[in-house]
């Protein structure tokens, strides 16, 4: 299959079970809410040495936010509930209460929850006040520029990680070009977000290594500089560069909505193939083949 000259490959992205949650930081002013969230965010591209995965889904007018504030809505995924809760309690402690005006409040309404701010609140020493509002319960803070406002629980769901489409260049600009027009369509789907830096991985990693203490190395059969010396190699002719996206998201269409969309915008010129990556089916739940998404079918 073919769209104009990239040749979309007949494979699947194999996407796993993981756990996801939201949260709405607000500050004073957008650059503030800004700095939370990307320090929040900061070392979050993949549960293998991050033990999360997080970024930042959208920026929040003060209309859509709980306070009347700028904010910014921003996604965080791990393989269980208990570990979603450990990290929201480190980043909002150490990321968002340090932030100068912040705020930050429990995005996603679910079945399940997880205690935050009921256990962040002990940071103020006994002079932590609990509030109920519209049944909700808050902890006000004490900080030295007024009180950190949280809530007392977040809700989580169960969530899909591990989307991804490979994008093989004839070049790192065409790739780079593809890459980033890809990355703008995939942001455009509420529910998902791209951890890695910008959005785009260099560093493909396959399960196991050689090195028997290590749980992932180098997918050596998309390196380009490899082609010739491993066994076997996916790296078309002609393509010099070989760039994956990574995409997680609270369920399973909006994974594929963007996994949709930014296949179609990465069809650019020197784009030779789009591929994805799998492990033969053992690792993933969901399978979300290519040429169904090029076809419209959508979860």
């Amino acid at each position: 299959m073919r769209i104009k000259s990239t040749e979309i490959v007949d494979t699947f992205a194999e996407a796993f079970e993981m756990w996801g949650t939201r949260m709405i930081i607000t500050a004073d002013a957008p650059e503030w809410a800004d700095a939370a969230a990307r320090s929040l965010t900061g070392f979050a591209t993949s549960v293998i040495g991050c033990k999360c995965e997080a970024g930042v889904e959208r920026v929040l007018s003060p209309d859509e936010t709980p306070d009347g504030r700028p904010g910014a809505s921003v996604l965080l995924f791990a393989f269980d509930p208990d570990g979603v809760a450990n990290r929201l309690v480190e980043r909002i402690g150490q990321c968002v209460m340090t932030c100068p005006t912040t705020a930050c409040f429990n995005g996603l309404e679910a079945k399940k929850n997880v205690v935050v701010g009921g256990k962040l609140r002990y940071f103020g020493d006994g002079y932590q006040i609990g509030k109920r509002l519209d049944g909700t319960r808050f902890w006000r803070i004490p900080v030295m520029d007024g009180e950190f406002v949280v809530t007392d629980r977040f809700g989580v769901q169960a969530a899909v990680g591990g989307g991804n489409i490979l994008i093989s260049g004839a070049s790192s600009a065409a790739c780079l070009s593809a890459a980033k027009a890809a990355t703008a369509a995939m942001r455009e789907v509420p529910g998902v977000i791209l951890p890695f830096p910008g959005g785009v991985v260099r560093s493909g990693s396959k399960v196991g290594s050689k090195y028997k203490e290590l749980p992932a190395s180098s997918n050596q059969a998309y390196c380009p500089t490899l082609r010739g010396f491993v066994p076997q190699t996916n790296v078309a002719k002609g393509v010099g560069c070989v760039l994956e996206i990574v995409i997680d998201g609270l369920d399973l269409k909006a994974v594929e909505e963007a996994m949709q969309r930014g296949l179609h915008a990465a069809v650019k010129p020197g784009i030779k193939q789009i591929s994805a990556g799998n492990y033969g089916g053992d690792l993933g739940k969901y399978h979300i083949g290519l040429h169904g998404l090029v076809g419209g079918k959508v979860a």
